[in-house]
């Protein structure tokens, strides 16, 4: 049993979209594809994955380190303990020999979307879907049959204004969802609050209602907008600042009451355990949201929902960033508090496929083997092209 090879390209999303910072016209993503030399339905398995969305393709580094180093590892060495199947925690620690603590952004996007299509190989292999494969190894065989969801949108666009923005969330309702966030952090406040008041509008009770600044204000802006955003009570205000910037985490946790929410741009355990120690945090109302492809993958994520329960944290309190098959199937396997949407946008990558249906503002668990993107159509004909490739 034995990895044969792992091949990445990288796919430009070519979106209209943007958020306060990025324009996602321009952005890219590493879709990886493990190949095994172990046979299924007739068959070689192989294990597919992508970075998420919001970081740029890292092709680079995986060819130039981290597929080389899991490729030359002893076969047997890359195995559990029964030598049955695959064991990523093994391939974790392959791939990060000869590397020094730290630097995560270097590796923990390159490193993680490899360990997770392992673990749809993983998944594959032993015939079950992956939160099930998840469950049985950290939460006592325990696994969610329905997973709250909520739909990202509230993208700014041209021409799109306070009408096309209802019309947009009411599309979301439409499908299913109860709630919904949209982006603030992209044009004045006075617009971002009547964007909010128009949200309001069609959502109705304010705990329906998310806002993301993705990380685009100063320390005074940020301000700014917790002062304006305080009294509409809203579900959450996600990433004010700089997701490294505790100090400004905790003053505006000391002077905005409703919830707040980060951790879609921390990278490794350490970094989500000094948010937690140093950034005032609350446990009884914040909201965490690693991702696991860009964090080093699901080992590591399985590491840092540990260390957040000796800090009497509840998996409840973690909601992943992503809106992708890959984080439902993690929010599934953990039992954490719900997965982010994408519906409708970002071509191949988002949404989580046709056999995936939204009600009541939940969705139920697809049952195929491993993450599934076999029934994500346009996505599959990526990853099958990738693993037929010469």
């Amino acid at each position: 049993m034995r990895i044969v090879d792992v091949r990445e390209t990288s796919v430009a999303l070519k979106s209209p979209l943007r958020n306060a910072v990025l324009d996602f016209g321009q952005m890219t993503t590493s879709v990886v594809a493990v190949l095994t030399d172990v046979v299924r339905g007739g068959k070689p398995v192989a294990g597919f994955a992508f970075n998420s969305t919001g970081r740029y393709a890292c092709g680079g580094r995986m060819r130039a380190r981290f597929i080389p180093r899991l490729l030359a590892a002893p076969p047997e060495t890359l195995l559990d303990g029964a030598g049955t199947n695959f064991d990523p925690a093994k391939a974790l620690a392959a791939m990060l020999r000869n590397e020094k603590p730290g630097g995560h952004g270097d590796r923990s996007i390159a490193i993680g979307t490899i360990e997770v299509a392992l673990w749809d190989a993983v998944a594959k292999i032993e015939g079950v879907p992956l939160h099930r494969a998840l469950a049985a190894r950290w939460n006592s065989a325990r696994s969610a049959t329905r997973v709250p969801v909520y739909a990202g949108g509230g993208w700014y666009r041209p021409g799109h204004d306070a009408r096309a923005l209802q019309e947009e969330l009411r599309r979301y309702l439409d499908a299913g969802y109860v709630r919904v966030k949209i982006k603030v952090g992209g044009a004045p406040l006075r617009e971002d609050i009547a964007r909010v008041e128009a949200a309001l509008e069609v959502v109705g009770a304010p705990e329906h209602l998310a806002v993301d600044a993705n990380c685009a204000l100063s320390r005074e802006d940020a301000f700014a907008y917790a002062d304006a955003l305080a009294p509409y009570r809203l579900r959450w205000f996600e990433e004010p600042g700089d997701p490294g910037d505790y100090a400004l985490m905790r003053e505006l946790a000391e002077r905005y009451a409703p919830p707040l929410a980060t951790g879609e741009n921390l990278l490794s355990t350490q970094d989500v355990e000094n948010v937690l120690l140093y950034g005032g945090l609350r446990r009884d109302r914040d909201v965490v949201q690693v991702d696991p492809p860009l964090s080093y993958g699901i080992v590591q994520f399985a590491r840092t929902l540990a260390m957040m329960r000796r800090h009497g944290w509840s998996a409840s309190s973690v909601t992943p960033h992503g809106g992708n098959r890959m984080s439902l199937h993690v929010a599934a396997g953990f039992e954490l508090g719900g997965c982010e949407a994408y519906p409708g946008v970002f071509a191949a990558f988002g949404g989580f496929g046709d056999d995936v249906r939204v009600e009541d503002g939940a969705l139920t668990v697809p049952d195929l083997p491993g993450i599934g993107f076999e029934a994500q159509n346009d996505l599959y004909a990526i990853v099958r092209e990738l693993a037929a490739a010469a």
